[in-house]
Formats: structure tokens, C-alpha cells, sequence
């Protein structure tokens, strides 16, 4: 995988206010760009990839911070990280 060349820390943020940095980060970003979205809790952890995928956008991983890819999701209390690919 490419290393995403955007970053956003949205871990102090609160929802809906977490989708709407992220979406504003997307806007930014040329189509096939790479982003990297640090977030944790519960209701961040649902609705930021879940909106990603509705905006049209890719999913490309998401887990906990230090973890592999493939490991899951983790403790919504502790930063995880999401990889998005914008169409």
C-alpha cells in the first residue's frame, strides 16, 4: 500500500463534528489520494468510515493504532487508525 501522503487527528473531537473534518480533509485532496484518520470511541469508530463509504469514498483499512490491518477493531477507547482513498 502507498503511504498516504494527508493526515488528520480527530481523537479529541466528538461526533457529528469527527465525519465533518474528515469529509473537509477529502475536499482537499486530489481523487486517488491517500489520508490517514487517527480517531477512537465508539460512535467515531462507526460513523466516520461508514460516512467515508457513503460520500463514495474507499475504505482502505482500519485498526487500532500499532496493530495490523487485518487485527479488527480494537478498544473504541484508544486511537485507531483509517486509511481513506479518495474517488
Amino acid at each position: 500500500m502507498d503511504r498516504p501522503d494527508y493526515y488528520i487527528d480527530i481523537t479529541g473531537d466528538t461526533c457529528p463534528l469527527t465525519f465533518v473534518k474528515t469529509k473537509l480533509l477529502l475536499e482537499k485532496m486530489p481523487p486517488g489520494a491517500l489520508a490517514t484518520v487517527r480517531l477512537k470511541g465508539a460512535q467515531p469508530l462507526d460513523n466516520v468510515p461508514r460516512s467515508v463509504r457513503a460520500h463514495g469514498h474507499d475504505v482502505i483499512s482500519l485498526a487500532p493504532e500499532g496493530g495490523s490491518a487485518g487485527a479488527g477493531l480494537g478498544d473504541p477507547r484508544l486511537p485507531h487508525i483509517l486509511v481513506v482513498r479518495r474517488t
